[in-house]
């Protein structure tokens, strides 16, 4: 890290992947976060093909990565600026593209004996012929985020779902559990990691891109009304996954309650390093629940950041 009295951050956001708005919408807010700190220069950067040439030219001393979706949060981008020797936010190449591919996700939260629902990765065409597993079950892209692409097949259906053939080559069938949506942002590092609180998302329907980034499009429940067995382990489950998957600087991790099983109905479905910091968005509200600032939680990423993460 630069020794400078002022410390010249360069915000990433935008890119080329279908989350580009939504990077475009944090990266705006952590940038007028960030230049409310004296100690930082904050410059905003829209990536595109030219990014590594870009950097150089601006040659930061930090980069505070707010790209979403596919070569944001998948190890693409990390790569490169472990290739330029810039510092940089959230997790390294091998924690976000593990947590970019929601099967390998899933077999991480198996080894570490976490709750996980029955899951298979399938052709997109077979999956376009027949049902891959009895309905209700969920058909998603494995490295997409903001929900784009998932189909849900309801229980009694006869037919499987058209699938669009720019959904990619293989998808991941999970078998649907139906009860309430919670989630956990985990901040921090290793032992230093802390899960903030526990958010119950309200919606009319599937909680889709739409309602995830559109003003009124979700009712976020904050603290959530669940039993505190079920928020204790919402918790400690967030941070055991933030830890055990290698998640640097902040996580957010989704569960699916079934409410009529208990605890036993309590499952993790994936764990986003790169969580949303637009004005809707889950992981700054529950920051602001425990008396986190956006600016400094914000900070607080760039005092993490480091190569070879």
């Amino acid at each position: 890290m630069s020794s400078r009295a002022t410390q010249r951050v360069v915000v990433l956001m935008g890119g080329i992947s279908l989350e580009r708005e939504v990077s475009l919408s944090s990266g705006r807010c952590c940038a007028s976060a960030l230049r409310e700190i004296d100690k930082f220069e904050v410059f905003e950067l829209v990536a595109d093909n030219a990014v590594a040439k870009e950097l150089e030219e601006i040659s930061p001393d930090v980069v505070f990565n707010a790209l979403h979706g596919r070569w944001g949060e998948d190890g693409a981008v990390q790569g490169i600026l472990e290739w330029l020797k810039i510092p940089y936010t959230h997790s390294g190449i091998f924690t976000s593209a593990t947590c970019m591919d929601k099967l390998k996700t899933k077999s991480a939260y198996e080894i570490a004996g976490l709750p996980v629902t029955k899951s298979v990765l399938a052709l997109r065409e077979k999956a376009s012929e027949k049902h891959i597993m009895d309905p209700p079950y969920v058909i998603k892209p494995i490295n997409e985020g903001s929900s784009v692409g998932v189909h849900i097949i309801p229980l009694g259906s006869n037919v499987p779902p058209s699938l669009d053939k720019a959904m990619p080559e293989y998808v991941m069938v999970e078998q649907f559990v139906d009860g309430r949506d919670l989630t956990v942002t985990v901040i921090g590092s290793r032992e230093n990691s802390r899960a903030l609180a526990v958010t119950e998302v309200v919606t009319d329907g599937w909680y889709d891109y739409h309602a995830k980034y559109s003003i009124g499009g979700s009712t976020h429940v904050l603290p959530a009304d669940i039993p505190n067995e079920i928020k204790t382990a919402c918790l400690d489950h967030a941070k055991k996954a933030h830890n055990f998957l290698g998640c640097r600087g902040i996580s957010r991790t989704d569960f699916r309650w079934d409410d009529s099983k208990g605890k036993n109905g309590l499952f993790l479905l994936e764990t986003n390093t790169q969580p949303g910091m637009t004005p809707t968005s889950l992981a700054p509200e529950q920051a602001s629940f425990c008396g986190i600032t956006l600016s400094e939680l914000c900070s607080s990423l760039i005092e993490d950041a480091s190569c070879n993460r």
